[in-house]
């Protein structure tokens, strides 16, 4: 089963290309899904229908679904929810109060984690696309297995520790530790599904684009924390480009021209990685029928459910005296290649062409040492003091 995930900033288009890819999938004869982790869903109204928690059937071999994360924490975490509401209760704090103060942290991430996993492990589709939330959220969201398992292993820890400190007079005083068990049915299905969501073969992260400088620098961080995290990244989708040049009208000249140099950036910024790219619809495509046109001008005749992408843009890997970036540059010489960092930045130049990457908050406060490129990967080093920032020759 293939399951393909679109990120980026709010308004770049995702939900309008996870649509697409969905409805041109089913026309390809795939099973397939489309569903939004978004909270302000807009889903249903790029497909031109209402939609629910539950999928409904949009077009033969293609369904969809809004993922009600209330509903789903409601059947998740009810019982837990409803001990500490009344725990904080009776320490004096007002009903409002004490349902509020039982949400706990994350517990929208991991509601929509458990529903798409549940959609996964259905067996019931060939393909799942997913119109995820604006990057921040979504990375919240991706980042929740880890910290979810490490957090699951010490309340578990704590449940048992209690049992075994309490004699077995005391033990009926205790609060129902029952509660426990549901906090290790969520970690045993996020664990599992953390295995899908970063095997390269099943699973893809497609990065949504305009060409705009700040959604530019945006994306680069989307992809730094992708790959911290191993989600394999296949492809990058420039969306909204205007296709006509020289109208003879200066504004849309002048834009035309910018999105020109920024689209310049974007593929140096992703040079490893397929680039495609969307025009700016006069008509926003909204229904089956015209998010079918809008994918097969986006994909030609390639399907779009197919891996485009193998392997990490850059890896990060921990060192003695700090971190080595590792980073793909084929077919680059190392006499024309120079690096250098400023802030949350590194700048890497080749020739007279720059590419920047935008670094993890690890990374930030170390300075780059001597960079080597070897076998088409750049080398670099960061460490705490300061170090030589010249590329040596391939080794």
């Amino acid at each position: 089963m293939r399951l393909i995930l679109y990120v980026g900033k709010g308004g770049v288009g995702k939900t309008t290309l996870a649509a697409a890819t969905a409805v041109r999938a089913a026309e390809l004869g795939k099973r397939t899904l489309v569903v939004s982790t978004d909270i302000a869903h807009s889903l249903g109204d790029v497909l031109g229908i209402d939609l629910g928690s539950e999928p409904r059937e949009i077009i033969p071999s293609l369904y969809a679904e809004e993922i009600n994360v209330l509903d789903e924490m409601h059947r998740t975490w009810g019982k837990v929810q409803r001990q500490i509401s009344e725990f904080f209760r009776e320490k004096g704090a007002t009903d409002v109060q004490a349902d509020e103060l039982a949400i706990l942290p994350g517990m929208e991430e991991i509601a929509a984690l458990i529903t798409l996993g549940r959609r996964v492990r259905s067996g019931e589709y060939d393909c799942i696309v997913v119109d995820a939330a604006p990057t921040g959220e979504t990375i919240r969201l991706l980042s929740l297995p880890e910290s979810y398992q490490w957090y699951a292993e010490r309340v578990m820890g704590l449940g048992q520790r209690l049992q075994n400190l309490a004699g077995p007079f005391l033990r009926g005083a205790l609060p129902d530790l029952s509660v426990l068990d549901v906090v290790g049915q969520v970690a045993d299905r996020v664990t599992n599904l953390h295995g899908i969501l970063t095997d390269p073969n099943s699973s893809s992260y497609r990065i949504v684009v305009t060409p705009d400088r700040v959604v530019l620098k945006e994306a680069r961080r989307a992809e730094t924390y992708l790959n911290i995290f191993d989600y394999p990244v296949d492809a990058v989708i420039v969306n909204r480009l205007l296709t006509k040049t020289g109208t003879g009208h200066p504004f849309m000249d002048t834009l035309a021209a910018r999105q020109g140099e920024i689209l310049a950036e974007i593929q140096r910024a992703y040079a490893t990685l397929p680039t495609f790219q969307a025009p700016w619809w006069s008509e926003e495509p909204v229904g089956s029928k015209a998010l079918a046109e809008f994918a097969r001008q986006l994909f030609g005749d390639r399907d779009p459910t197919e891996v485009m992408h193998v392997g990490p843009t850059q890896r990060i890997e921990r060192r003695e005296n700090g971190y080595l970036l590792s980073i793909r540059m084929p077919n680059v010489e190392a006499t024309r290649l120079s690096v250098r960092k400023r802030g949350d930045s590194l700048f890497i130049d080749v020739a007279n062409c720059r590419r920047e990457i935008t670094l993890p908050r690890a990374l930030v406060p170390l300075e780059p040492a001597k960079a080597r490129l070897k076998g088409g990967i750049l080398e670099i080093p960061f460490v705490t003091q300061n170090g030589s920032q010249a590329a040596s020759r391939e080794e």
